[in-house]
């Protein structure tokens, strides 16, 4: 019996975390759980509130017609 191992995985690297809009006040709050979340090793809280950032309903994003 012969065994192979496959190749090597190739993981990119993670995308930036997304920018806060400024003077919006959800975008700063979900920014500080997020950097309050990294420094405790928190990444599940990390990654929530990265997706929220951009999606959140606020006045400074675009809304589709």
């Amino acid at each position: 019996m012969t065994t192979a191992m496959d190749d090597p995985v190739d993981l990119p690297l993670p995308p930036d975390w997304p920018k806060p809009a400024p003077r919006c006040g959800v975008c700063g709050a979900l920014a500080r759980q997020r950097a309050e979340a990294s420094a405790v090793g928190d990444y599940s809280k990390v990654s929530d509130c990265n997706v929220e950032i951009p999606q959140h309903s606020s006045p400074h994003r675009q809304r589709q017609s």
